[in-house]
């Protein structure tokens, strides 16, 4: 960087990214006739977000690992998208079709709500996309919405009295609001009569997502399984050019109506690092629920081509305490991997730092499992403000500092260094603390990218967020990472908190290796029973082709 490109022009080597031009919302994702199907905001003219024309660009994969770039599939060429195809989703109606509904931003500037069918639903990789005319906006924007706040509509499911229903993020009257929409043939939709979720406290949310879960067990369901027993309810919004949170609840069909758990909206973040607009979708190949989130750079990215990429895409399913999720990196990252290294029962001591060498640090897959001390004595008290807000959080996390050697005491932290440089200069940190709460203990998972790079005007922060992990009964911790040039996603507690990182190192950038460290600045020893290790193998990922008639 620094004006220069390096030698894979900024590129990841496995995450889903565009071979040129901007990248924002994932939209749409859909498993079809053997083929996965991303859509995306694209920017087919540059690798910026331009005067907001967004099209929405098109690639196709057999295994969501190696994609192939199609073109766009939606572009502004109408008077009721006119200023921009922006976010939606995807849905398989009753007779296998896929329909997309997506906000228009019209000739006036204003957001509407869209549809469009394929032109050849036998077509496997679905390239061409008509708007079919008189219909479209099949939603203009209601008199009561305010701020022009009125987009990005949710997958569409079936209720028990046949009609199709969506959601759609909207301001109401200055209050951030989540409609439904009922239509018999997904072209003529009505507005219920009460929203799904509305908050005086966050006028403008965006990229909703109602999808149900299965309360016991990992196996996705499809977006139209219905409550009851067994099945619960996940709604996911994200807070404009903020974060994504989610809550678990019940939804009624019936009444249109969405409560939480024991009527708390206990929200929950997807991840506590760098991403946005998380989208789901039914793998109805593998019978699980995938998520998808964008995760801009933190440099200006020009110089590259390209900016944007999603994060490897995640498996996720509700926690045997029926309030969370688990996310996990889709089973299918294993065909990448080749080079293995692997250690049982190390010891990191007191201030210690541990390399864990044999794979490539730039292009891996890392997995850890740490003991805690027997006693736990000496863990440190917890501030309840910690508990309260993430900028506490991440104050928390500021005093633990982990990209600074030597013990601190207290138990932890402990965890990774990754993305180092040879001289140490530069680092990223991925990290736990055990602090004590009350009579129990708590575990605070943080993401140091204070020394991840020596550029100037790069965002270095620290990311937050506590673990529901109960150490006195379980004895250790896990974390997995995936360390991918740019981007570090990390999963901590088997999956329960995820903090996503964008680096910029500049021994990176110049070409040069870096290094993987096991490390612990607690105040005594810390037993690692597990590591294991994969260098991953490169990904064919919308790369530039000049013959698409057999993209993959």
């Amino acid at each position: 960087m620094n004006g220069k490109q390096s030698p894979r022009n900024g590129r990841t080597a496995y995450h889903f990214q565009p071979a040129k031009n901007w990248m924002n919302d994932p939209n749409g994702p859909l498993y079809h006739k053997g083929m996965y199907h991303m859509f995306f905001q694209y920017n087919p003219h540059g690798p910026t977000f331009g005067t907001g024309k967004l099209s929405w660009g098109h690639s196709v994969s057999g295994d969501l690992v190696n994609w192939a770039f199609l073109g766009t599939a939606l572009d502004p060429t109408s008077p009721f998208d006119a200023e921009g195809c922006w976010s939606g989703s995807a849905t398989t109606l009753a007779d296998g079709r896929p329909a997309i509904l997506y906000t228009g931003r019209d000739a006036s500037g204003v957001q509407v709500q869209n549809v469009a069918f394929p032109k050849n639903p036998s077509d496997p990789l679905l390239r061409e996309w008509r708007k079919p005319p008189g219909c479209n906006p099949v939603v203009p924007q209601p008199g009561d919405v305010t701020g022009n706040n009125f987009r990005d509509p949710t997958t569409a499911w079936l209720g028990r009295d046949g009609l199709w229903r969506f959601a759609v993020a909207a301001e109401v009257g200055g209050v951030g609001s989540t409609l439904v929409y009922r239509s018999k043939d997904f072209v003529r939709w009505e507005r219920g009569s009460a929203p799904l979720h509305a908050s005086p406290d966050v006028p403008v949310w965006e990229c909703p997502d109602l999808f149900p879960v299965a309360e016991r067990g990992a196996e996705g369901l499809d977006t139209s399984a219905r409550g009851g027993a067994g099945v619960r309810h996940v709604l996911k919004l994200s807070k404009a050019a903020d974060e994504d949170y989610y809550v678990v609840g019940r939804y009624d069909d019936e009444a249109d109506t969405f409560a939480p758990v024991e009527g708390v909206f206990d929200w929950r973040r997807i991840d506590h690092g760098h991403l946005f607009g998380a989208k789901t979708f039914f793998d109805a190949r593998r019978r699980r629920r995938v998520l998808w989130a964008w995760v801009d750079e933190t440099d200006d990215g020009v110089d590259k081509g390209w900016r944007g990429i999603q994060t490897f895409p995640r498996a996720l399913w509700l926690d045997a305490d029926g309030r969370q999720l688990v996310q996990w990196p889709v089973e299918e990252i294993e065909t990448l991997r080749k080079g293995r290294a692997a250690l049982a029962g190390a010891v990191v001591g007191a201030g210690g730092l541990r390399e864990i060498a044999g794979v490539d640090a730039l292009q891996a897959d890392v997995e850890v499992v740490f003991e805690v001390p027997e006693s736990l004595d000496d863990a440190e008290e917890l501030d309840p403000e910690w508990l309260q807000h993430d900028p506490h959080k991440l104050r928390a996390c500021a005093e633990k500092k982990a990209s600074s050697p030597g013990p601190r005491g207290g138990v932890g932290p402990f965890g990774l260094v990754v993305m180092a440089s040879g001289d140490m200069r530069e680092q990223t940190t991925v990290f736990f603390q055990v602090l004590r709460h009350g009579g129990t203990y708590k575990v605070l998972m943080c993401a140091d990218l204070t020394r991840s790079s020596t550029k100037e005007g790069v965002h270095k922060p620290f990311y937050a967020g506590f673990v529901d992990v109960d150490v006195e009964k379980d004895r250790g911790i896990s974390l997995r990472t995936l360390i991918d040039h740019s981007v570090v996603e990390s999963f901590g507690g088997g999956g329960r908190t995820c903090i996503t990182a964008r680096v910029y190192p500049e021994h990176v950038a110049a070409g040069g290796s870096s290094h993987l460290y096991l490390f612990n600045n607690g105040a005594h020893p810390v037993t690692v029973s597990k590591i294991e290790a994969w260098e991953l193998g490169t990904a064919s990922v919308n790369v530039e082709q000049d013959d698409r008639a057999d993209p993959l």
